[in-house]
Parts: structure tokens; C-alpha cells; sequence
């Protein structure tokens, strides 16, 4: 089977890390790279998360690449009240064995992008500072890269970390602006109008108990803050939904638009579009395809329960 080179982008959480896992049962996917950013954590947390979860997964051959250490101008905020201190809610998964890789994030995302030239997928997952300084160092990146899938970004709908703002824009409003702004082959943002449609429910969390899969088993450890301390009913795949629109973009409706990005004041991360850009706004998900193809490949039962996350994150 052809495979698809992809580069990830993570500032590895409890989302991150679950699309890390679903990308890993995705037979159609080489992941070629992952790079790690301040985010939901700390880049250091955010690396070593993301070496944890892939060794949890069995993918330990995957080069890791530490990124930025904070936005480039704006002031660092977390997601801690989300993802718990550690971004992985406390589950202890075991130490991996492995080393980052040797050179920065965005030095390569550059290399991949040489390497595959018009066949890399980017997938970024977290506030896109990686992103912004690859662009800066070179330019030409966005020839080389035949799509991005963006989470980020509240088009039609409230923001999840500010009435107006979602978190991953609104940590990096710089670089948000110029990621979009850039002249790429395709691009769609995943925002929270599809994401926040996406709910892994609680009933399905604890029918998975009994797991055996490490997948599910990764879903189960990650999850027990979320649906136990937290008592949430539903958890919101935001960043699985963006990697699986990576590959198969009949998950979504989309419109071409304008997008920018406020980058402070009262509105900083608030994403404003007007018709007729080269950004493809995801506005519809076939929600219940996509949950489904996500507990099939991380092997937990399916439940339908649309209204699980109806509570704020």
C-alpha cells in the first residue's frame, strides 16, 4: 500500500496524544517527523510527552524534534486546567528510552519538506510557532508541501480559552496570522465549529475497562482526569479530527476564505474570515463517520451519544 509522508506538529496533550495514537493504527500514514512546541504545556513536557506516548504506541523509530520554547511575541499561556500539570492528566506512562533528534522543530519540517517535496502532509496540532519560523527560514516550504491541516481557530462559533479566541490561536496569534497568510498548495482549519462536534463520551470510556490494545489502554490512562476528577460527560477530539482531515477531507464541508488573525488586546487569537481567500474553513463534520473510524483504530467500543461534552472545557 502507498503510503503518505506526514509531519506532525504537537504540543502533546491529552488531544495530541490521541491523535499521535490514531495516526499510528492509520496503515495509509509514514510519519516522517514530529515536532513539539509550548502549548497546552511547556515544550519540555510537550516533548518528552510526545517521546512517551509514541513509545506507548510502539512507533519508537519516529525522530522527535524539540521546537519553541514560547510564542514569538506574545506571553506564554498553558492549558494545565485542561490537560492537568503534566499535559498527559497524570498517567505516568512509562519513560521512553529514546533522545530528541538533533536538530530544532523547525529545521525539520524544512529537511522533510526538501525530502518529500510535494508529498508531505503537515499536520500541526498546537499554537503554530514551529510553523512561522520554518516559513521564515525558508520561504519556498510552502512549494514543497502538498497540504496543511490546521487546528485552530473559532470561525462561526465562541472560543474555547476567551469568548472569542480558541487556545491554539490564541497562544501564537503572530504566528497564526502567518501560517495563514502564506501561500500554500492547500491548507484547511480545523476549528472549534467541526471539533466541538466530535465527542468521545464518557459511557464509551468506561466500557473500554476491560481493554486490551494499547491504544485503548492509552485512551483509558489519559481520560481518567478528564471523566474522574473533572467528572466530564464527553471529551472533544479536536486534534484527532485534524489528523484524520489530513487524509480524508470528505470528513468535512469546507469554504474558501480570508483568514486573519487579532494579534493583541481584548480580541488577541479572535479569527476573522471573509470569502474568497485560499483557506479552506472546515464548517460541517461527518461527525459520526469520523468517531467511529476513531474507536475502530484505537479499539474502543462505539457509543452514540452526541450530546456527551455539552459542558465547557
Amino acid at each position: 500500500m502507498a503510503t503518505t509522508p506526514v509531519f506532525v506538529d504537537v504540543d502533546t496533550g491529552l488531544d495530541d496524544a490521541l491523535a499521535l495514537a490514531l495516526l499510528s493504527r492509520t496503515p495509509e500514514v509514514e510519519i516522517v517527523g514530529v515536532g513539539t512546541v509550548a502549548g497546552n504545556v511547556p515544550v519540555g513536557f510537550s516533548t518528552e510527552n510526545t517521546l512517551r506516548v509514541l513509545s506507548w504506541c510502539g512507533i519508537e523509530d519516529i525522530p522527535v524534534y524539540r521546537g519553541a520554547s514560547r510564542p514569538l511575541v506574545a506571553p506564554y499561556q498553558d492549558a494545565a486546567h485542561v490537560h492537568g500539570g503534566d499535559g498527559l492528566g497524570g498517567a505516568m506512562l512509562p519513560p521512553s528510552s529514546r533522545n530528541i533528534a538533533d536538530f530544532a522543530a523547525p529545521d525539520a519540517l524544512v529537511r522533510a519538506a526538501r525530502e518529500y517535496s510535494g508529498r508531505l502532509v503537515l499536520i500541526t496540532l498546537g499554537p503554530l510557532t514551529n510553523i512561522a519560523i520554518a516559513l521564515s527560514l525558508y520561504p519556498e516550504l510552502t512549494e514543497h508541501i502538498h497540504g496543511v491541516s490546521v487546528m485552530g481557530g473559532a470561525y462561526d462559533v465562541a472560543g474555547n480559552i476567551t469568548p472569542v479566541a480558541e487556545f491554539n490561536i490564541y497562544v501564537d496569534p503572530d504566528a497564526a496570522n502567518q501560517v495563514f497568510a502564506a501561500p500554500w498548495r492547500e491548507i484547511v482549519a480545523v476549528g472549534l465549529d467541526v471539533t466541538h462536534r466530535t465527542i468521545l463520551p464518557r459511557r464509551g470510556w468506561e466500557e473500554a475497562a476491560q481493554a486490551t490494545e494499547p491504544v485503548a489502554q492509552l485512551a483509558r490512562k489519559l481520560l481518567a482526569r478528564t471523566f474522574g476528577e473533572r467528572d466530564m460527560t464527553g471529551f472533544y477530539l479536536h486534534d484527532p479530527l485534524a489528523a484524520a482531515i489530513a487524509l480524508d477531507g470528505s470528513l468535512v464541508k469546507t469554504q474558501k476564505r480570508r483568514v486573519a488573525v487579532v494579534r493583541d488586546g481584548e480580541g488577541r487569537g479572535r479569527t476573522t474570515s471573509t470569502a474568497g481567500g485560499d483557506v479552506a474553513v472546515a464548517t460541517k463534520v461527518d461527525a459520526a463517520r469520523f468517531v467511529r473510524l476513531f474507536n475502530e483504530r484505537l479499539a474502543l467500543p462505539h457509543i452514540d451519544d452526541t450530546g456527551a461534552a455539552a459542558r465547557p472545557e
